[in-house]
């Protein structure tokens, strides 16, 4: 047929298109997968700093004088506290309820400071109120973001204004109040 004009690389140029559209969508699913994991990270770090919180209301609740001691403040520790070398003597010997409190928050930041990634905690009571009436403490524990610099930032800042507590930049924080 001379008439005819073959057609030659048009079935090369549609297999060329088809693997490039076939190559973009495997990398978007690379990203979901990607960004799947580091929200499960997320979430497992989340957990644990729940079941940190949990482990320190036991603590407190086991105190002999858990509440005298929320009321002088003995469990408060701010994010820059002063590593307190925890005695081990509260594990074998009896001791006062306030060197407990101190052992007790001790043992309790390097728990913090082991699990979590940059783990850091602020123990704190409201000042607002007057320390004979307190009966809650709060909890901050924070910990590095999994993400680049900049993203992963919360729309909102965690913050307690009565405390004068913030969550650190750079930091997730999980924040409860507990009520031995």
């Amino acid at each position: 047929m001379p008439g005819l004009k073959r057609q030659s690389g048009v079935s090369l140029i549609e297999s060329l298109v088809a693997t490039t559209i076939l190559a973009i969508g495997s990398l978007g699913l690379l990203t979901v997968q990607i960004r799947t994991l580091a929200e499960t990270q997320t979430s497992v770090h989340r957990a644990q700093a729940v079941r940190a919180i949990e482990d320190l209301a036991e603590r407190i609740k086991a105190n002999p004088d858990g509440f005298g001691q929320l009321r002088t403040g003995a469990y408060a520790s701010p994010w820059d506290a002063t590593p307190i070398v925890a005695s081990d003597a509260c594990d074998v010997n009896a001791c006062s309820p306030a060197e407990l409190a101190r052992s007790d928050i001790a043992q309790w930041r390097k728990t913090i400071a082991r699990t979590l990634p940059l783990g850091q905690a602020n123990v704190f009571t409201d000042e607002s109120v007057a320390a004979a009436d307190r009966r809650q403490l709060g909890v901050m524990v924070g910990w590095r973001a999994n993400e680049r610099t900049g993203d992963g930032v919360s729309p909102f800042d965690l913050k307690v204004d009565d405390a004068g507590v913030a969550c650190p930049e750079g930091l997730i924080c999980h924040l409860v109040y507990v009520q031995p």
